[in-house]
């Protein structure tokens, strides 16, 4: 069995190996609140080892990373929103740590010259996955483990042609409070972590669209929010 840690072991595992689909990541039994600043650094030394593996093995041209949606909402924030946002907000570790393993993938790619796309999936969901797993991404937006897993089969086999960048994944959008609680209790996560008060003010706004993998897989659903 290959160690993340270790290059070549990793190397050894890939020989023969036409692509990668790295998928390994912390779950935290506790949901975000136990994810951490050094959980984050070893995601990201983890990411640079498996695609500095792929790099090296001559057979492998291509490699499929599964990120998460929270990575999806860094986008052009100020470091010094950065900082107030984890004092304020310490579960977005997972967020961050998210982002930066997938820039870490993408940088080494277009330096190595390896063919490379993300999945960026919801919160993922089917029969007793959230219990064993109930980290969140953006809780209002969640998708079957099995449409994860046939988005990334079709992503890999799509790579042959021309599909290229990142890809968000979800298929259900939660827009009520309802909704909401019945999901929490689902997963077996306090309701506060997902029913947000309508009255905070919000710091960012963003857009979420899964058009690109429906593209290649189904019905688009479309997203606004804040947050």
């Amino acid at each position: 069995m290959a160690k993340l840690t270790d290059v070549d072991s990793l190397q050894k595992a890939f020989e023969g190996c036409r692509g990668v689909f790295h998928t390994s990541a912390f779950t935290d039994p506790a949901g975000l609140s136990g994810y951490t600043k050094s959980m984050a650094e070893i995601e990201v030394n983890v990411t640079e080892n498996v695609m500095e593996a792929c790099a090296r093995t001559p057979t492998i041209k291509k490699c499929v990373f599964t990120s998460s949606l929270s990575a999806c909402v860094w986008q052009d924030i100020a470091q010094s929103d950065l900082s107030l946002l984890l004092t304020m907000l310490p579960g977005l570790w997972y967020a961050l740590g998210k982002m930066r393993a997938e820039k870490t993938a993408w940088r080494i790619a277009n330096e190595r010259g390896l063919k490379l796309t993300t999945i960026c999936p919801a919160l993922i969901t089917g029969p007793e996955f959230c219990h064993k797993n109930p980290t969140a991404t953006i809780a209002y937006l969640k998708v079957d483990v099995k449409k994860v897993a046939e988005a990334h089969a079709c992503v890999f086999k799509a790579m042959d042609n021309n599909a290229s960048g990142r890809y968000i994944c979800f298929d259900n959008v939660i827009d009520s409070q309802s909704e909401a609680e019945k999901l929490a209790k689902e997963i077996g996560m306090p309701k506060e972590k997902i029913c947000r008060d309508a009255t905070n003010n919000c710091l960012h706004r963003f857009e979420l669209s899964n058009d690109k993998l429906c593209r290649l897989m189904s019905r688009p659903l479309r997203c606004w929010s804040e947050f």
